[in-house]
């Protein structure tokens, strides 16, 4: 059966209906679709709307979008594109000072946890160097002269993606 789905009721109402109605669901008001001319297959004879359950569908009052009902409409969006420009406080590995000295540093510094402190200087030790931080230059530049104040050996990379 043709016919328009109220979204919020979902009921099923012919398209005469609908033709007549400014494309509206109006379950306020029954409607009596009309019985059709032609004897539906199976109707033994009889001359009744083909899918009418009871003769008689309630409608509501939600509009439908535009006057076609099967006729989709996307709505145009403005999708951000540009970023401001990450960066990265990173960490060079070096003999000098302990593991002890830069979790302490990284801790009071980068405001990491004891345990994130830790694992950021193995792999510092192992790998050379890490990212211990990532945001905006301004708030990095601050927290890579307190590392360097240090004596430990920072730079502020900006993060390519």
């Amino acid at each position: 059966m043709n016919g328009i789905v109220c979204p919020v009721h979902t009921l099923l109402f012919p398209l005469e209906a609908a033709a007549g109605t400014n494309d509206r669901c109006y379950k306020s008001r029954k409607y009596s679709p009309p019985l059709s001319r032609q004897p539906a297959p199976g109707a033994g004879g009889k001359a009744r709307y083909p899918g009418d359950l009871s003769g008689m569908v309630y409608l509501c009052g939600m509009s439908f979008p535009g006057t076609n009902p099967f006729t989709k409409t996307e709505a145009e969006t403005d999708v951000l594109t540009a970023e401001a420009a990450s960066w990265q406080l990173i960490v060079w590995n070096d003999e000098v000072n302990t593991f002890e000295w830069v979790i302490e540093t990284l801790m009071e510094v980068c405001g990491h946890t004891y345990e994130q402190a830790e694992q950021c200087s193995y792999i510092i030790h192992f790998k050379g160097k890490y990212a211990v931080k990532e945001g905006m230059y301004e708030d990095l530049e601050p927290m890579c002269s307190a590392i360097l104040d240090r004596g430990i050996s920072a730079t502020i990379e900006e993060l390519v993606s």
